[in-house]
């Protein structure tokens, strides 16, 4: 496959794989709101996706009817209370019977301890995370940046984690060998800047062959990462400068204003996703607009036949 370069591309990349290899199942938690309804519809359509829908059924049928979609085409759980909507959704990913957790109107603590959930949830073992993915114009590449909406102020070894989850990601939408720069406020060695100090050990943790299928250079500053002539003015050589896919951020703090100002400052497409965990999960707002939830939906399943 072929490297994607937008989120139309995206959609139609997963088109082609579920041509090949088959729909994947979503199982949505409380999926009890007609603009999500019509995210899953379209993906029910394109051919990507069958669906197991939880929540109250009679409110469900209510939104898949405003939705303009069919009752008969999905697989209906009742289930009143929210607390166990995660519970059940998840229920269903871990038991084989699904192969993407989705959250729909329950609160996100709610989904998460589904997620989390020792029994019945998604626990890899591992640092799970989160990857916001961008199409910004006049960029030839989606950028993934994470993680800036689930772990706060991750250490190093959250960090490769964190890393490696979004290198899998990338690689998923056909990045085969993806340009990881480890942002910080400068591009040196500052032992009083401790981000630079993490940056510096993932290239040699990358070197070295622990964090794999990538090439990872940092410190780099915003402008060193993605503008080859702000890197080519600063002198930076490196295979990274200029051309990272993937943006990792030091903290929540510094990911979750970089991916809002993308959103509120440029001319782009974004959606979501949960990685690192036993499946895909699509951790989407209640606010998203049904083409976010769309999207990550699709950047589900090509993870979930990725993996």
């Amino acid at each position: 496959m072929e490297q994607i370069r937008s989120l139309a591309q995206m959609i139609e990349e997963a088109k082609k794989l579920c041509a090949a290899k088959g729909k994947k199942r979503v199982s949505v938690a409380m999926a009890e709101d007609a603009g999500l309804i019509s995210a899953i519809e379209e993906a029910r359509r394109d051919g990507l996706i069958e669906a197991t829908l939880v929540g109250d059924a009679v409110k469900v049928k209510a939104c898949i009817t405003e939705a303009g979609a069919s009752v008969g085409d999905y697989t209906i759980i009742d289930e009143k209370n929210e607390a166990r909507c995660g519970i059940v959704a998840v229920t269903e990913v871990s038991s084989k019977r699904a192969d993407i957790y989705m959250k729909g109107q329950l609160h996100t603590d709610h989904f998460l301890r589904g997620m989390l959930n020792k029994e019945a949830g998604l626990r890899s073992g591992k640092v799970i995370s989160h990857c916001y993915f961008h199409e910004v114009e006049g960029y030839d590449r989606i950028f993934f940046v994470a993680d800036a909406a689930f772990n706060t102020y991750p250490d190093l070894k959250q960090k490769a984690d964190i890393l490696q989850n979004t290198v899998n990601f990338a690689r998923a939408l056909g990045v085969e060998c993806p340009k990881v720069a480890c942002l910080a406020a400068v591009e040196v060695v500052n032992p009083d800047m401790p981000c630079t100090l993490d940056a510096a050990a993932l290239v040699q943790m990358n070197q070295r062959g622990q964090i794999k299928n990538c090439v990872v250079d940092g410190p780099l500053a915003l402008d060193n990462a993605i503008n080859e002539e702000a890197a080519k003015i600063k002198k930076i050589a490196s295979p990274v400068a200029g051309k990272a896919d993937v943006l990792l951020v030091p903290h929540i703090d510094a990911g979750n204003m970089l991916s809002k100002a993308i959103v509120y400052f440029s001319k782009n497409e974004t959606a979501g996703i949960i990685i690192g965990a036993a499946a895909p999960v699509i951790l989407t707002s209640r606010a998203d607009s049904p083409r976010a939830k769309m999207l990550s939906v699709a950047a589900a399943v090509m993870l979930s036949h990725h993996v």
